[in-house]
Formats: structure tokens, C-alpha cells, sequence
């Protein structure tokens, strides 16, 4: 999409809209109202951060709350979704959404405490090879993780984290500069872990690239999808990502605290050996019932489970993955460089208004970044913020001074993103007033 085909027109995105091969997907969702008292349906631009409900959420779990009411731990077995193997049921679309093999995923836990289980396994420092490349400004938890794992094995921080840092003057990272700094370290690598896209600037990896670069030196290669699974096209096994780990609550619309994901690579579905916390979940199935005293871990993804899963988060999940599976990824991400294409073309004739009073710092480039703005603001945007919730749209704030504002191609609309801009417009125009 050039700019030369947009138009700055309620009417120009009224008419991408009616032509939109997925805008029935919209109507699968609840769309949050204003919050100040008003019913009318507020823009809603934080997916990146929890997903809005899908209409199914409530009728999977109540059919699960139903068959426990009627069936007690019967449920298990003879629930219209049996609980036992309930978490199967996900399997085939999570492999579809992430570009994997069915034995590479699972469904289980939460993204940090897979990020932990995975870091157990493929975390394995020695004395001369024991660093971990990180980007710098990841999120907090793989910050935290990170570095309680090569202080748990004896490493000094300081020594063993090496952080990918921009160049002066750019908020984002270059993927040359990136390759350069893991060859540069080279055999003292044990683990590059990123996050797919990072959560502050918006910013998408190129993760295949990264992975070989990873592999040359003969360090694991790990990537966090918290902003990735569910907005990013995904080729994980293709990538050859050692593993993966995601939420499920932001793009995925699972809900607050949903289940989450992780991903192993094939090749290692029977390294048997790998070190790993384990758990009778992840017991081998035919034996499982047997209690037996020695783990035996299943193939692939699932050997690393620990316990027996939420069901009620599960069924939640499951209304949403439907709607993926239906929809397809190729197209949702088509959809969405659409959207977010439109968004930046509308903030950038804004600027040409009032210049300097918005400045995206995620990449003009789709290739490079998912549905997801960031934007600094001139004046104070926990107080822009705050304006515009009043005004009917919800984006978020990250420190030092971003908002982020996420059109997603499930539920979000032109109309939204033409809705969005007009404020800040109204805004900005104030400024000069």
C-alpha cells in the first residue's frame, strides 16, 4: 500500500472497510464501551496489551462449568469436551498459527514460567560458553529471567548478559549490527533470546536470519512472542527456533492471564537428555495412570508440561483460536500492514500540520514491525492519554514517554484508525492555537 492509493477521507475509510474480505470477523467480538457512563463503542487500540472478548469465551466455559455441575470428576472423561485430553484440542491450530509441527507446541502455564522451563533446558552455560544476548529494553521478565538463570548457575550479570544496543541516535535495532555482536562473542555464546517483536518500540526481529546466526557460533536460539503469536506471520519450525514461548492474552484474546504457549523445535523431541523440570503432565501417557516412580517424558513440546491444565483458560483460548484458524494468518497480517500502514499515512499529514507533534519510533517498513505503533507525543502523553480515553479511544502508555496504539485486524476497523487520528489531530491543532 503506497501513499499515493490512501485518503486522509471518512469516507475513503468507511469504503475500505465495506470492501474488507474479514470485516465480519468484528462481529465475533465484544467491543468495550466508553467508559464515562456513555453505551457508545469506544476505538479500541490495545490488543497489544489484552485482547477483546470473543462472544464464543463465555458459551465454551459455561459448557465446562455445565459438565462439571453434571458430571463432577467424571468430566474428564465423558465432558463434551473431555478435560483429560483437553488441551489437544488446541494443538493443530496453535502449530498452524506459529508455523510449527503439531509435536512442537503445547499449551500450558504462563510465558515466564515456560520462559524458566525452557531457559532449564537450553540454558546450559559452561566456563568458557555462558553468555546470553538480550536486546537492550527487553521486557522486564526477560530481563529478570535471564539474569537469575546465569546467576543461578555462578555467572556474573554484568559478564554473562550482553544486551544488543541501538545505534546513537536510533530507538530500534539494526539486524547486521545484531549478527556482528553474536559473532563478535562468538564461542562464549550460549543463547540469543529475543522478543519477536519488542514490546516498547514496536519493532519485529528478523528471526531466521538470527537464528542462523546463532547456530554459527553453536549458541541456542530462543525468541519470546508475547507481541508475536497471533500478529506476526510465524515460521518457527522453518526458522529452526530452538524454542518458544507466548502469552495468550494480548493478540490471542485468551483473556487476563490466560494460558499460555511454548514451542520446541523437532530436533530436539527426543533429546531426552536435555536437563528439565518435570512434571506428571508431562509423563509419558499410556503410563501416566501407572504412578510410577521414573519420568518419562513424552515426545516433543508436551514432555515438558508439569501439571494438568486450567480448563476453563483452555476453553477460553480455544473460542479465539477458531477465529484464527478460520480467518488464516496471511491474511490477518495482510489486513493489518493495511491497517497500521494507514494509521502511520494519517499521522504523518498530521505532521505536515503541525510538525513535530507525533513521531512513530517502530519502523516504517512492514516487514519489520506487526500491527502496532509506538508514538511519542509533544507534551506529556500520560496526560494525552488520559484526553483521549475521555474522547472514546484506548491506547496504552510505556515508560519513558510512549503510547502505543495497536489497530488489530480481527476487530479493528478503518474507520477506527480514521476515528483515532481526528483526535490527535484535535489535539495537535491545539498546540498551535
Amino acid at each position: 500500500m503506497t501513499k499515493t492509493t490512501l485518503d486522509n477521507t471518512l469516507e475513503y475509510a468507511q469504503a475500505q472497510d465495506q470492501a474488507d474480505s474479514l470485516k465480519h470477523l468484528r462481529d465475533h467480538f465484544y467491543l468495550p464501551a466508553k467508559l464515562d457512563g456513555e453505551r457508545a463503542a469506544c476505538v479500541y487500540l490495545t490488543g497489544n496489551s489484552l485482547g477483546l472478548q470473543p462472544k464464543k469465551a463465555r458459551e465454551y466455559i459455561e459448557a465446562e462449568l455445565s459438565d462439571w455441575q453434571d458430571l463432577g470428576v467424571e468430566g474428564h472423561f465423558h465432558a463434551r469436551h473431555a478435560w483429560m485430553p483437553y488441551h489437544e484440542f488446541l494443538t493443530d491450530m496453535t502449530a498452524r498459527l506459529v508455523g510449527a509441527k503439531p509435536v512442537e507446541v503445547v499449551v500450558m502455564n504462563t510465558l515466564t514460567v515456560n520462559l524458566h522451563l525452557m531457559l532449564v533446558s537450553f540454558y546450559r552455560p559452561t566456563k568458557s560458553r555462558y553468555k546470553i544476548l538480550v536486546e537492550k529494553g527487553a521486557f522486564p521478565s526477560d530481563q529478570y529471567a535471564v539474569a537469575s538463570q546465569a546467576s543461578f548457575h555462578g555467572f556474573d550479570i554484568k559478564d554473562a548478559i550482553v544486551e544488543f544496543c541501538p545505534e546513537a541516535g536510533s530507538d530500534t535495532l539494526d539486524t547486521e549490527k545484531m549478527i556482528e555482536t553474536i559473532k563478535g562473542h562468538g564461542d562464549q555464546v550460549a543463547l540469543v533470546l529475543l522478543g519477536n517483536v519488542n514490546y516498547l518500540t514496536g519493532q519485529a526481529f528478523e528471526s531466521e536470519k538470527l537464528a542462523a546466526a546463532a547456530h554459527s557460533v553453536g549458541a541456542n536460539f530462543g525468541l519470546n512472542l508475547a507481541h508475536g503469536a497471533g500478529n506476526l506471520l510465524l515460521n518457527l519450525h522453518d526458522w529452526q527456533v530452538d524454542f518458544a514461548v507466548w502469552c495468550s492474552y494480548k493478540y490471542l484474546n485468551a483473556g487476563p492471564g490466560g494460558i499460555a504457549g511454548c514451542f520446541v523445535h523437532e530436533k530436539h523431541a527426543h533429546a531426552f537428555d536435555l536437563p528439565r523440570f518435570a512434571g506428571w503432565w508431562g509423563h509419558n501417557k499410556a503410563t501416566r495412570f501407572e504412578m510410577g516412580p521414573d519420568f518419562e517424558p513424552i515426545v516433543g513440546a508436551e514432555g515438558w508440561q508439569l501439571s494438568n491444565p486450567p480448563i476453563f483458560q483452555l476453553a477460553a483460548l480455544r473460542a479465539s483460536l477458531e477465529i484464527f484458524d478460520q480467518a488464516g494468518m496471511p491474511a490477518l497480517r495482510a489486513k493489518g500492514d493495511r491497517l497500521t500502514a494507514y494509521m502511520q499515512y494519517l499521522l504523518d499529514d498530521i505532521n505536515s500540520l503541525v510538525p513535530g507533534f507525533c513521531r512513530a519510533i517502530t519502523p516504517r517498513e512492514p516487514g519489520q514491525r506487526g500491527s502496532q505503533l509506538s508514538l511519542r507525543f509533544k507534551g506529556e502523553s500520560k496526560k494525552l492519554l488520559q484526553q483521549f480515553k475521555a474522547e472514546g479511544v484506548v491506547c496504552d502508555f510505556r515508560e519513558p514517554d510512549i503510547i502505543r496504539a495497536t489497530p488489530v485486524p480481527l476487530y479493528n476497523t478503518f474507520e477506527d484508525v480514521y476515528r483515532f487520528c481526528q483526535i490527535v489531530k484535535k489535539f495537535a491543532q491545539a498546540e498551535v492555537i
